[in-house]
């Protein structure tokens, strides 16, 4: 799930048309054409499973499982794309030395690779996924955090949504800013070229199409915590659910 401005309430949209039968029926028959082709072309199946997706004003589409167990999600009325070259990833706000970097600055970092249980709050769960990118740690301590910093603030290049860590939570070991999943680079279905991974929260923190990271002085709640969803996502301590913690 994925960047709003801060405060105020969630942002209207249009949904327009409902989604007709065939387009469900297409969805159903990409879903189940991705069992049977390689990586390149899950890819491909994934990005046209994502905007069909994010046409449907239902969310009947959003139920059916994607490549790999995945289902998709997004708030924005298309699925963004923005490529290698272009992208770029600002660190602003309560920092000594502000920063914008490219997806070749992110990769050229020491990388962690985590592979953890993806749990998503409405119930599904992808096990053993592997994650690789920038520990955020690492971002934030080249940037230099300020003493009056308490909180970390995410936006996307959807222009939708948001999210947000305390300081404490971002200086985390398993916080990551990624440009990999499952050992290949992040299609923009599943929020590339950079999302952030929250391996310890439900996914509706791990911010997909990130472009922004802000230190604020106190925590901003992110799109979906204006909609009710808790601020700490922890996994097993979220929204009333007892899943087992996925690390």
């Amino acid at each position: 799930m994925t960047a709003n401005s801060a405060g105020g309430s969630a942002p209207e949209r249009d949904e327009g048309r409902p989604v007709g039968r065939r387009i469900i029926l297409g969805a159903l028959g990409l879903g189940a054409l991705g069992v049977a082709v390689g990586a390149p072309a899950q890819r491909r199946l994934d990005d046209a499973f994502a905007s069909v997706a994010s046409k449907d004003p239902t969310g009947l589409v959003s139920l059916l499982p994607g490549g790999g167990g995945f289902r998709f999600y997004s708030v924005a009325d298309k699925v963004p794309h923005r490529s290698a070259a272009d992208y770029r990833l600002t660190v602003d706000g309560l920092v000594d030395r502000p920063a914008s970097y490219t997806l070749d600055e992110l990769t050229a970092m020491p990388s962690t690779r985590l592979v953890r249980d993806v749990q998503c709050v409405t119930g599904w769960r992808v096990p053993q996924t592997a994650f690789t990118g920038v520990l955020l740690s690492h971002l934030l301590d080249v940037c230099g955090v300020r003493p009056n910093a308490a909180a970390v603030r995410f936006t996307c290049f959807d222009g939708v949504y948001s999210e947000s860590l305390t300081l404490e939570q971002a200086r985390r070991d398993d916080m990551l800013v990624s440009y990999t999943m499952r050992d290949e680079p992040l299609t923009a279905a599943h929020g590339g070229p950079v999302r952030l991974y929250a391996a310890p929260m439900y996914f509706y923190k791990s911010a997909k199409w990130l472009s922004g990271i802000t230190v604020t002085d106190h925590v901003q709640p992110g799109y979906w915590e204006h909609l009710g969803y808790d601020v700490d996502g922890w996994v097993g301590r979220s929204n009333g659910r007892d899943d087992a913690p996925t690390s």
